[in-house]
């Protein structure tokens, strides 16, 4: 099994910025791609940011130039850089990762518990 925990939400106000953090663990043979999405009240998940493990990566729409998604692969671990935040941003921002659990190349895919982001004055 793995586990996704992450962390860095909380309140900020407009404009600001935060960082957030999702590390992996448990059985990892190899991390595929990892990710962030985020889900308001009353609203579907939407897309945030991935990236594979090469580093490519890949943004929402409404957040494109604001965010930043990056790596640690030592750490199995994701990162995503947000700036010039507004208050539509606020949201429970949810990790994910699409996993390789041992040689034979079995597969996971699930999603943290998920952290609270609040832009607000």
């Amino acid at each position: 099994q793995v586990q996704l925990v992450e962390s860095g939400g909380g309140l900020v106000q407009p404009g600001g910025s935060l960082r957030l953090s999702c590390a992996a663990s448990g059985s990892i043979f190899n991390i595929k791609s990892m990710g962030w999405s985020r889900q308001a009240p009353g609203e579907e998940r939407e897309l945030v940011a991935t990236i594979n493990m090469i580093g490519n990566t890949n943004y929402g729409h409404s957040v494109m130039g604001r965010v930043t998604i990056s790596r640690d692969n030592a750490k199995n671990t994701v990162y995503l850089q947000m700036n010039s935040l507004k208050p539509e941003d606020t949201a429970v921002y949810y990790c994910s990762a699409d996993v390789t659990t041992d040689a034979r190349g079995t597969n996971w895919y699930g999603w943290g518990q998920g952290t609270q982001v609040t832009v607000s004055t």
